[in-house]
């Protein structure tokens, strides 16, 4: 194992290591630890990592020294930061907002279900980064709310996503929108044929670190954003991405970026023999080598078959275990009835999804790390932005489209040292499927076939009966909301109450 590496020893300033020892940071993780040196010498980075293992802080430090100097125009950033979700982008800058206050430079964000017009008066002030989404910031600059042309150093996060999300041509478009000697840094989970484009048309040269293992357990602890009562007294500590256990390996060199293209055990029980004392199944491992996700030894991976008409009697035991659950499905339709059955058992569930507000998701994300929700059911458009710690299960209620999903999913678990168990809930329609996505990640799940009611349902997940009394939305607003407060629904409440004749009054004013 690599001897340890502390913030003061990779030459980030004074100021900037002070604010991270007064978060209880002091060793970098081998992200960290690897890249900062060389973004802050202003080479080009392309760095992979597994989720969980720092690399908002392995390219965030770096960049905002590289602007500290002088301030922005206003309008005009001279640092950016891409990101393909609005949450991914706020908890970036929840977790540079303490460092960047060391060090005087000044954030500000543009994403999707925020008033365009406060991001607008914002630029107007200056900002030193912007941290944005691509769709959001193609509308600034359409609106000449902001230039590009001022930009010193640009980073794009998890690339391969914005790849899957249909980004590519708008990153590309913003891209091109930078000063061609501006340093680039482009960081993921994976390095994919979509990272691989961005590469050799920003990066020609770059230096290439890739950490395939997640970084030690014993790395410092910390606590959700949003599940912490002192998060405005020291956002950095609580914001901090959480590193998956245990080993790292050695980081390639620049070369290496040729390369990139190429418990007790128990048998198999699909077969549904019903044993009295099922064994718990074994673990299966990430393999190493695979393009698609990192090991990570201290998460279980289980298949468990069940047939189509006991699917969603086995979610719901599986969501009335003790314990903070998170669900994907694979539409945001398919999560809002889900979330609505389960509550109707008894189960405080709710939901995140592309088609909430950003009001909405910040509600439903609170709730849920604040154990208000012990449930939360997100589609992958959210998966990348749920940053919780004690995640003990995932269920894969819809198998994942693609090996990128699988990975991204199960990186919600595991994490800070913690164990996991990740599951899949396979139909006889999914077998094809999920067989193929199961060969392209190199995992060896445990498979068993199940019923409701089974206690092996139980050792694997900790499922137990729901209640089956019905609850009320965790994340819903309070019901008590003051009358003349001006939200869209006071108004149409407002409007609906006046008496006949005071609206017809009102429609002869107009």
């Amino acid at each position: 194992m690599p001897p340890e590496i502390r913030f003061a020893e990779l030459g980030l300033p004074v100021a900037l290591v002070q604010a991270l020892r007064r978060a209880d940071l002091e060793t970098a993780f081998p992200i960290q630890a690897a890249v900062i040196p060389d973004i802050l010498a202003g080479r080009d980075v392309l760095g992979r990592a597994a989720t969980g293992s720092g690399k908002t802080l392995a390219f965030g430090l770096p960049l905002l020294v590289r602007v500290m100097r002088g301030a922005a125009a206003p309008r005009r950033p001279r640092g950016l930061i891409l990101t393909p979700t609005r949450e991914l982008a706020l908890q970036i800058e929840r977790a540079l907002d303490e460092p960047a206050l060391a060090l005087g430079v000044r954030l500000g964000s543009a994403v999707g279900g925020v008033p365009i017009k406060r991001q607008i008066a914002r630029l107007s002030r200056g900002v030193d980064v912007l941290i944005a989404t691509p769709g959001r910031l193609t509308d600034l600059i359409d609106q000449d709310a902001v230039r590009l042309d001022a930009v010193r150093v640009a980073a794009v996060d998890e690339a391969d996503h914005m790849a899957a999300l249909g980004f590519l041509d708008q990153v590309t478009a913003l891209l091109d929108r930078v000063p061609t000697d501006a340093q680039h840094l482009l960081f993921s989970a994976t390095l994919d044929a979509a990272a691989d484009a961005l590469a050799d048309r920003y990066l020609p040269a770059p230096v290439t670190h890739s950490v395939d293992e997640p970084p030690p357990a014993d790395a410092p602890a910390v606590t959700s954003p949003a599940s912490h009562p002192d998060d405005r007294r020291d956002p950095l500590r609580h914001n901090h991405e959480q590193p998956d256990p245990p080993t790292v390996r050695h980081n390639n060199a620049a070369d290496a970026r040729a390369s990139r293209s190429d418990s007790p055990a128990t048998r198999d029980s699909a077969t549904g023999s019903g044993a009295a004392q099922p064994e718990l199944p074994r673990r299966g491992n990430l393999a190493s080598e695979s393009p698609a996700a990192a090991a990570n030894p201290v998460i279980a991976h289980h298949l468990l078959y069940v047939r189509k008409p006991d699917k969603y009697k086995v979610v719901a035991e599986i969501a009335g275990r003790a314990g903070r659950t998170l669900l994907f499905v694979r539409t945001q339709y398919g999560a809002q009835k889900l979330a609505r059955r389960l509550r109707e058992v008894g189960i405080a569930a709710t939901e995140l999804h592309g088609g909430k507000s950003q009001h909405q998701r910040n509600r439903a994300l609170s709730a849920y790390a604040g154990g208000a929700a012990s449930v939360l059911i997100a589609t992958d458009v959210a998966a990348r932005g749920i940053h919780v710690d004690d995640i003990s299960l995932v269920v894969h209620v819809d198998p994942p489209a693609d090996p990128k999903d699988y990975q991204h999913r199960t990186g919600r678990t595991g994490r800070a040292g913690a164990t996991g168990t990740v599951v899949t809930l396979v139909t006889d329609a999914d077998r094809a499927e999920v067989g193929a996505l199961v060969a392209a990640l190199g995992i060896a799940p445990a498979e068993l076939r199940v019923r409701p009611g089974d206690r092996a349902l139980t050792v694997i997940t900790g499922a137990r009966e729901p209640s089956g009394r019905p609850v009320p939305d965790p994340a819903a607003p309070p019901a008590d909301t003051p009358p003349d407060r001006d939200t869209p629904g006071n108004r149409r409440r407002r409007k609906a109450s006046a008496p006949h004749h005071a609206r017809r009054r009102n429609r002869s004013a107009n």
